[in-house]
């Protein structure tokens, strides 16, 4: 009984697409050979519809193949742009790393630059003829006094501008001057290229310690150069003063190395310095 209603249903099943393939024939005969379009308008609901349904279903392959391609041109298209957009990253990337460069560069040479400045002061030479360092103090004596021109408060440098310490108090022939070291010395500096102030101050080691105040986002480090500022009012801008060791510690000359210096004739009651 099950087999009967299964073959009967089968039966129909067949028949149906039987007819269902038919349809388009049929409906092209009638419209090529025997062009009746009472016919055709009569039974164009049917069918068009049926062909449009039989035309889809042997079509549908070819449409997704072809859906298929143009999704696989899409991500080729993709993963092209994508490897430009690499390169062009890459590009930039390189030309980031130039501009820091040149940068790292400018700043150095523009350091450079700052201790190549010029210290236009007339001058007056002096040999070092007593070194009276001790615990927590660093002076010592030169042959020129009040009868050269030189001053309390005079800076006193090395013959290739390196600063040595400054003129404490003055005689006829003779000067006593503070070296860096000194436990009294406290002078303003800047950091050479930059507008990075901060305090020099001794304290009776061969290294004195610098303090910034004015960049509270600045840190120092080993090789940093260090100028003579103007800011205080008391000395003249420029003069290198030494070289950073490490964030605290300087290393400035010894009057002990030298044994002739220059004491630089500047106007010690001018108020600032340009």
């Amino acid at each position: 009984m099950v087999a009967k209603k299964v073959s009967s249903r089968l039966h129909t099943i067949i028949k149906s697409a039987f007819v269902a393939a038919l349809l388009p024939i049929m409906l092209i005969y009638i419209v090529v050979a025997k062009p009746d379009y009472k016919i055709i308008n009569g039974t164009a609901h049917i069918f068009l519809p049926v062909a449009n349904a039989v035309g889809d279903f042997f079509t549908w392959p070819i449409r997704a193949g072809g859906n298929l391609i143009r999704n696989i041109r899409d991500i080729s298209n993709l993963k092209q742009e994508n490897e430009e957009l690499r390169t062009r990253l890459d590009m930039a990337l390189a030309t980031k790393n130039e501009c820091d460069v040149a940068l790292l560069e400018n700043q150095r040479l523009s350091r450079e630059l700052d201790l190549k400045r010029n210290i236009d002061y007339e001058t007056v030479i002096a040999d070092v003829i007593i070194d009276n360092t001790a615990i927590n103090h660093g002076t010592f004596l030169i042959d020129r006094g009040t009868s050269d021109g030189v001053k309390q408060g005079m800076v006193v440098v090395s013959f290739d501008n390196t600063m040595v310490g400054t003129v404490m108090d003055t005689g006829v022939h003779y000067s006593r001057v503070r070296a860096l070291n000194d436990s009294d010395t406290n002078i303003a500096v800047r950091v050479a290229g930059s507008d990075v102030y901060g305090f020099l101050r001794g304290n009776g080691s061969a290294s004195p310690t610098i303090g910034f105040f004015n960049d509270t986002q600045f840190q120092g480090g080993a090789g940093i150069k260090l100028l003579t500022s103007s800011i205080s009012g008391v000395l003249p801008p420029g003069i290198f003063v030494g070289t950073m060791q490490n964030k605290t510690d300087v290393d400035v000359l010894s009057p002990r190395d030298l044994s002739s210096v220059m004491v630089l004739k500047f106007n010690v009651n001018q108020e600032n310095y340009k």
